[in-house]
């Protein structure tokens, strides 16, 4: 399985615990400092990601545009949808995606298709460079061919989302795919019983 586009691997920092809950990668600055650390590669030009240090005021930018941009994932999972899109949302990833030069934006008139659009940014501190590097992969996923494969990991207790690579990938991850299966054979034996 290949690496997650960066914005798969952003919003996937929320994730099941493996004890009921739901953990956050990004809950401080360090969780946020260490991810960004993870993600030189895919970050590229945007900043230097090995002496990148959040701060309280990055993390709540991330964390907000992280949840913007699971909600935009949400919308473009259902099936059917014709709806109106969040405006909140997709009005913060594309200010986030200003910061960059040559930024995407995303536009996504309702009951249509989205439609990428580059739109010219100045230079920004690093802060805004991050969130336009996030931002600008979310634009990318969103408004291409590959939103056609998001999916909604189906596994139970399961948040996260994944690009389906291959026709028969049905969860996020193996171990999703075997808590469906022993949750699926715990069902049948109680309708048995």
């Amino acid at each position: 399985m290949s690496a997650p586009r960066l914005s798969v691997a952003l919003v996937v920092t929320i994730h099941h615990d493996g004890k009921g809950g739901v953990a956050d990668d990004l809950e401080t600055t360090d969780g946020l400092t260490a991810w960004v650390r993870e993600h030189t590669g895919p970050l590229g030009d945007a900043l230097d990601a090995r002496a990148f240090s959040a701060d309280p005021e990055t993390l709540t930018a991330v964390t907000e545009l992280r949840a913007a941009v699971r909600t935009l994932f949400a919308h473009a999972v259902r099936t059917g949808t014709t709806g109106p899109v969040d405006t909140g949302a997709l009005g913060r990833l594309n200010a986030a995606a200003r910061a960059a030069p040559g930024a995407p934006r995303l536009e996504w008139p309702e009951g249509g298709a989205p439609a990428v659009r580059t739109v010219r940014a100045d230079a920004a501190p690093e802060r805004d460079r991050l969130l336009a590097a996030l931002a600008g992969d979310a634009i990318a996923l969103l408004g291409g061919e590959e939103r056609k494969r998001l999916r909604a990991c189906p596994a139970p207790r399961c948040v996260r989302y994944f690009v389906k690579e291959h026709a028969r990938q049905e969860w996020c991850k193996p171990s999703c795919g075997n808590r469906a299966r022993v949750a699926r054979h715990h069902r049948r034996h109680r309708a048995a019983e």
